[in-house]
């Protein structure tokens, strides 16, 4: 048998970067109850937010971002924007966040992190949730990204062949149903990823597109008969519709893979993942630096997610027909 799936990682691509300093955000108070400006600048930050769309995982990786911000000992005013899944509001977001001449703009996701590179050369960027940063554009490269965008990604390069390895390996599967918006670039980049991993396995991906959230049923539904097991890799779309797949695979007991941990928290059967929120908290790092005026983020390399993990969720594998293996207990984490 082979033993792909067993690699366990033990460092990342890239080092963490180091927070320097901790002490008060735009909502602390000096000694006399005022709310006050940073204490080293005696400025206070205006920072853009772009999340393209509310989930449980680019809303945690806003919330790492933030605390981020509050440990930093520099005082922080935000313009908080969200696109709600639309790319035009994404569009009308930068627009109006560059107009409104913010110091530095948050983009959570790659609709609206290419939404703001396109709008502004100048102005801070650093992005989060975003899979591929270089084929998107947004960076040179992730080592070196040129120009004023740096940040980190919401893909692992083994998380995808890691579950291509397990559904392989340790299932009787032979087709994988995916689902995904085709509008979405990280999508095309992940689904691309897949079709390369089941090279050399008798696996197959049969596929179904949506363009809204409110077409991801009907699509699982369409895979019905034609997969073993689904599989919703990090597409916003998809991700913000999960439930609807989830009873599909439910009711059909067919085994759903997920892209990260909060969506097998939220039902789906396994992932190969990380933490939204740590991956919000380093780009927030990120920008900590570039604010205190110690790096540009053309200095400060792109990040790749610190840690990956395997994780199964019990309830969701006796709902979708899986029999859960002793041999998991040494590479996985469970959740019910």
């Amino acid at each position: 048998m082979k033993k792909r799936w067993q690699k366990i990682l033990g460092a990342s691509f890239l080092s963490m970067m180091v927070l320097v300093g901790c002490g008060q955000s735009d909502s602390s108070e000096d000694g006399n109850g005022n709310k006050g400006a940073d204490s080293e600048t005696g400025e206070t930050f205006q920072i853009g937010i772009s999340q393209y769309v509310e989930h449980p995982s680019l809303d945690a990786a806003t919330e790492g971002f933030k605390a981020a911000m509050e440990e930093s000992g520099l005082s922080i005013e935000y313009n908080e924007q969200n696109a709600q899944g639309d790319q035009n509001n994404a569009a009308t977001i930068a627009k109006n966040l560059v107009g409104d001449g913010v110091d530095l703009v948050f983009a959570n996701a790659t609709p609206s992190a290419i939404a703001v590179a396109n709008e502004t050369k100048e102005i801070p960027i650093v992005f989060t949730s975003v899979t591929d940063p270089v084929g998107s554009g947004l960076v040179q490269s992730m080592e070196k990204p040129g120009g004023n965008v740096t940040g980190t990604s919401d893909t692992h390069p083994d998380a995808i062949p890691n579950t291509v390895a397990f559904i392989d390996e340790q299932t009787d599967a032979k087709t994988i149903g995916m689902v995904y918006n085709a509008g979405e670039p990280n999508s095309v980049a992940q689904i691309d990823i897949v079709k390369e991993a089941i090279k050399g396995t008798d696996l197959e991906v049969v596929e179904a597109t949506v363009a809204t959230s409110a077409d991801v049923k009907q699509a699982a539904e369409s895979l019905i008969g034609r997969a073993d097991v689904f599989y919703v890799i990090t597409d916003n779309t998809v991700v913000s519709a999960l439930e609807s797949i989830i009873a599909v695979a439910e009711e059909n007991k067919i085994p759903l893979f997920v892209g990260e941990l909060d969506s097998v928290k939220r039902g789906g059967f396994a992932a190969y993942g990380f933490d939204y929120y740590d991956i919000g908290y380093e780009a927030g790092q990120l920008a900590i630096q570039i604010l205190k005026g110690e790096k540009t983020p053309a200095e400060l390399p792109a990040q790749y997610p610190q840690n990956l993990k395997l994780m199964i969720n019990k309830t969701a594998a006796e709902k979708m027909g899986v029999e859960l293996k002793p041999e998991w207990d040494d590479i996985a984490e469970y959740t019910e």
